[in-house]
Order: C-alpha cells, then structure tokens, then sequence
C-alpha cells in the first residue's frame, strides 16, 4: 500500500508578492480572476489573501476558521451545485454523489450575492465573494453576475477557474487577472519525494517517473493519482503493465475494470496505462486510442464494452 503524508502547497511566490502590495497599499479592485490548472494552489491562496484583507481592518479572532468554516458575516462563497449536493449528502458514498451531479452554477446562487451585498460589512470593510469553479456558471448566472460586477458595492470577487476562455469576454474584462503557473517538474518531483513513503512505492507498477508525468504540474493531481492508483486490486494492475494479447484476459480484465471502479477511478486508470504502455512501447496509434476510451467514459457510454473494443482494437497493434 502506498502511504501519503499530509501535504501543505507552496504557494505561488510571485503571486503571494503581488496579493501582499495589493493589502499593503489598499488598492483593491472590484474583481480578481485567480486563473490556472487545477490544483495548483488557486483556493488555497485566495483563503490566504481573503484572511489578510479581513485580519487588515477588523480586530476580531479566529478569522482563518470562521473563513475555513464558511461562517464569517462579512465571507460568502459560491460553489457548483455538484459540491454543495456532495456535502449536504447524508450517504457514505460521498465522492460518488459529488461526481454524479449536475455541475453548474445558477443564476438563483449568483442572486444571493446582491442579498448578500445588500447588507452592511459587520466585521470588515469590505464584504468578500469567492466563486469556485467560475467557469461552471451557466448564461443565466454569468449575464447575472455581470451585472452585479457592474454596479458599485463594497464588494470584492475573486473567481477561480482553470478554463477562463469559458467566461464571459465582459466578466473577464471588469477583472484583474492573476495566473497560476503550473508547478515545475522539479517542485513535483520534490512533493513526491517528501510526501511519498518511498519503502511502500517500491511494489508498485507505477514508477516515479510516471507519477511525475501524471501530475501535469499539479501538486494536487498528483496526490490524487497516489491516492486513485493505491485503491486499484492488484489483479487490475498485474494485467496492465503491457498491452493485453490474449482475448480472455481482455474480457477478464475489462469485467474488473468496470465492476471495480467507477467512471472517475476508470478515466484516471486510462491516464496510469497510456504512461506506462508509452514508456514502454512509444506507439502513438495506441495512445490515441485510449484517449477514445476516455471520451466515451466520460460519456458513460457502456464502460465495459468500451474497454473491450480498445484493449482488442490495441492488441491488433503491432507492438
């Protein structure tokens, strides 16, 4: 089994040097756009700059948990309603009832913001919005919030998102724009070393290499893909370490694969075999294959079978 230690992210320093000018000078804008892959410390730091903005002109206490526990006065947050069903969610099952719902933001949580707005600051001078996933919000929503962007408050957005070219041109334009640089390979490559209990990852079919390719930079997608490949059985990964010849190991495996695991576990397991069977065959044709599978797994369209017909499809490859 592999064990991960708690992580904490390094945040971006260029960006931390640029939100502490910002709270020293008071030059506040109306809207922040923190945009970047996901998993890079977006959320993270927008809690850290929204924390020192409030610690800035209000002397109460235990502001970073009253943030953390979504009960500051003056702090409201808008999230995709897969998020919110997930956590209102009374089943034990709780990533699975996230990944199975709706994700979009409505126009009736972007009107809470002028309720919201409405009011008088109670603890600071300046009332916060956090909206994650802003590119999750659907026409309604975002003609919404543009106009609340529009009018004079005492409000202060900061949207995150991974795909800017999904928002509005006009909710872009009222923003100031702070990216997020992908981690280096390096910064990766550290986290695994200091996070990863390295006696454990020694059984294991991944490589560090592969999980350094994995991550795509993101130090939370790669913890993830730790955590994701350690809930695989071995009977699943034995049979993965090369491309599948025989036809009764093909229908054998693709039965596990989609009684095991579900959609979002499957889709990260086509990710794990297009590393470890490119390392070890460079067949591009192959690669692309796979990336076939993906779409139709994302569109739920009968995962057994889809993964029957690649995993023949590829050991008619000559490899």
């Amino acid at each position: 089994m592999i064990e991960v230690k708690k992580i904490i992210f390094l945040f971006n320093e260029e960006v931390n040097k640029y939100l502490q000018s910002i709270i020293k000078k008071k030059s506040f804008a109306n809207g922040y756009i923190f945009y970047g892959a996901a998993g890079v410390g977006k959320k993270q730091t927008a809690l850290q700059f929204i924390k020192d903005i409030f610690e800035q002109s209000s002397p109460i206490g235990n502001i970073e948990e009253r943030i953390k526990n979504n009960n500051h006065p003056d702090f409201l947050i808008i999230e995709p309603n897969s998020i919110l069903e997930a956590k209102r969610s009374k089943s034990s099952d709780f990533e699975k009832t996230k990944k199975s719902a709706s994700e979009v933001i409505k126009i009736s949580q972007i009107r809470n913001i002028k309720t919201f707005l409405g009011q008088k600051s109670i603890n600071s001078e300046k009332k916060i919005v956090l909206i994650i996933d802003a590119h999750l919000l659907n026409e309604a929503a975002s003609n919404c919030l543009l106009k609340t962007l529009e009018e004079p408050s005492n409000g202060i957005f900061i949207l995150l998102t991974s795909k800017i070219n999904l928002l509005l041109d006009t909710i872009i334009s009222r923003c100031q724009i702070i990216r997020f640089r992908s981690f280096s390979r390096k910064q990766i490559q550290s986290i695994l070393k200091n996070y990863l209990d390295p006696s454990k990852f020694k059984n294991t079919k991944l490589k560090f290499e592969d999980l350094i390719n994995s991550a795509n930079g993101s130090p939370d997608k790669l913890m993830m893909n730790i955590e994701i490949w350690d809930e695989l059985s071995d009977e699943i990964t034995s049979k993965l370490e090369f491309p599948i010849k025989s036809s009764l190991e093909i229908l054998e495996v693709s039965k596990l694969i989609s009684e095991q695991l579900d959609i979002h576990q499957q889709i990260c397991l086509v990710n794990f075999i297009q590393i470890i069977w490119w390392r070890k065959t460079k067949n591009i044709d192959l690669i692309k294959k796979l990336e076939k599978l993906k779409i139709h797994l994302r569109r739920n369209i009968q995962p057994r079978l889809s993964w029957e017909i690649t995993f023949f499809k590829i050991s008619l490859e000559d490899i």
